[in-house]
């Protein structure tokens, strides 16, 4: 069992970290045609066109593909003032409800997103410059928060794990 456990932690930080090397990648590009776009217009009068769509579309690799590692190292913004107030099997609680609310809103959210990236591709909708798919931006969008669902799956049981062995993991 511990063996199947390491295996499956060692799947999902390949994952993350894979989803990472494309997050960081799009937030080069955005850099570079900012900037790109930035000293052409002061030096020249030459601005990129499509730099905002290229911006829009970059940004969203950024974020999605960020998510799934954020989750596996588990590093969600928190605000720990009740860690202070409550003991250990409080907090512990505390967190197996955070983390299975948040395995239900990547659920959710995951599911609600295909309706209108549906709409999208079925409309032909297009990024005002470039025409670029905004199905395009869907598909980063979806496959990040589906990147994100094991992830988040993972340190839900690990949290539930804590909880039924609080000496620590077994």
């Amino acid at each position: 069992m511990p063996e199947l456990r390491e295996n499956v932690r060692a799947l999902l930080t390949l994952i993350a970290r894979w989803c990472g090397y494309g997050s960081a990648l799009f937030l080069a590009a955005m850099m570079f045609i900012t900037v790109i776009d930035v000293v052409l217009r002061a030096v020249f009068n030459l601005p990129v066109t499509g730099t905002y769509d290229l911006v829009q579309l970059f940004l969203v690799g950024t974020v999605f593909l960020s998510i799934p590692d954020v989750f596996l190292r588990d590093r969600n913004i928190v605000i720990d003032f009740v860690d202070h107030v409550f003991g250990a099997r409080v907090v512990g609680a505390l967190k197996l409800i955070a983390n299975i609310l948040a395995v239900l809103f990547l659920a959710v959210l995951c599911w609600r997103m295909f309706p209108p990236a549906l709409d999208s591709a079925r409309f032909h909708e297009v990024s005002p410059d470039l025409s670029i798919p905004m199905t395009v931006h869907w598909v980063l969008m979806i496959f990040g928060i589906l990147m994100t669902l094991p992830a988040s799956a993972w340190v839900l049981i690990e949290s539930a794990r804590e909880i039924s062995h609080p000496q620590g993991r077994q």
